[in-house]
């Protein structure tokens, strides 16, 4: 019934001139705000998601938004040199190294998060070829 529907992902911001700044020129993202003053994220070919304001804006524990990436290393090392901080995380199984990365050793793939001025988390994974 919808699998031919233009889906897209929205998520809240406290402060959307922040994460405008934030999604465009930190992560380099196409950004604009539309008539209802809300951010539109235009991604490759016509994927795209929408950030709101939310005045009690909560983040959420999970991650929001997935960037596939051929190099994740590199793509680290670039978002760390534009003042990006990833995230330590230690799941017993797993954890990430000292840039934030984790390798998913055959149980998914290499993958880094890091969060938004909002507190929403993000990631950058490694896509396979």
């Amino acid at each position: 019934m919808l699998k031919n529907s233009n889906a897209f992902s929205s998520f809240s911001s406290n402060d959307l001139d922040k994460s405008q700044h934030f999604y465009s020129d930190i992560l380099g993202l196409d950004v604009s705000k539309n008539k209802m003053g809300i951010l539109e994220l235009k991604f490759n070919g016509s994927n795209h998601a929408i950030i709101y304001p939310k005045p009690d804006h909560v983040a959420t524990g999970f991650t929001v938004l997935n960037f596939p990436v051929k190099n994740l290393e590199e793509t680290v090392d670039e978002l760390i040199a534009n003042g990006v901080k990833f995230e330590q995380y230690d799941f017993g199984h797993s954890k990430t190294n000292d840039k934030g990365i984790m390798d998913g050793a055959g149980q998914g793939p290499k993958i880094a998060w890091f969060k938004d001025p909002a507190g929403n988390i993000l990631s950058v994974m490694e896509q396979d070829d």
